[in-house]
């Protein structure tokens, strides 16, 4: 019996190492993806522009799509308590400041948390024929947004900006306990209740 407890202890912090590793390092290689669309996951806006953390994801964005690495912008988030527009359009006024087609460009504003915007933004895409996606965002944040994403049966890969916000230890640290406490939340939950809608 105690040995069984041991083995289950091993398992559970190789797990939860495993995981912390796998959000530190994702996405950190030098390949150049290309997808029909990218999803720019959205962050907050300040009185319809956008802050550091969201426009670091929009320039990334911006520039696979001047790269000819997607053909679509993807754009979410909606519109928090007495804000003035959504992140979504915020987004697009954006990227059309800096030469983005607005025919090339959707929006998904239903949706404040990630989950909801990768599944909001799924739907939104589905309409254009869109069968493939890089997903934006820093890249801390990219191995669960991927996960989830993953779920949907998406065929996705992430791209982490070059240009986040979080620079330094000290901006990132707290970003990655957060991601690795939710994440393992989210795998645990999945397991013992795999529902769609649970």
């Amino acid at each position: 019996m105690k040995s069984m407890i041991r083995l289950l202890l091993l398992i559970g912090l190789a797990y939860i190492c495993f995981t912390g590793i796998s959000i530190w390092t994702y996405g950190t290689g030098d390949e150049e993806p290309t997808a029909d669309a990218a999803i720019v996951l959205g962050a907050a806006q300040w009185n319809g522009k956008p802050s550091p953390v969201f426009e670091g994801r929009l320039k990334q964005g911006i520039e696979l799509y001047q790269n000819d690495q997607v053909d679509y912008l993807v754009f979410t988030g909606g519109a928090s308590e007495n804000a003035v527009s959504s992140e979504a359009q915020v987004g697009m006024n954006y990227a059309v400041a800096n030469g983005v087609s607005r025919d090339d460009i959707l929006l998904e504003e239903k949706s404040l948390f990630t989950k909801s915007n990768v599944i909001n933004a799924k739907e939104v895409a589905d309409n254009k024929g869109i069968d493939s996606y890089l997903l934006v965002s820093d890249q801390l944040h990219l191995k669960r947004a991927v996960y989830l994403a993953e779920s949907q049966g998406m065929e996705v890969q992430g791209v982490p900006t070059k240009y986040s916000a979080y620079q330094s230890l000290e901006t990132k640290f707290p970003f990655f306990l957060r991601e690795w406490g939710v994440l393992m939340g989210q795998q645990v939950s999945d397991l013992i209740w795999p529902f769609e809608g649970f």
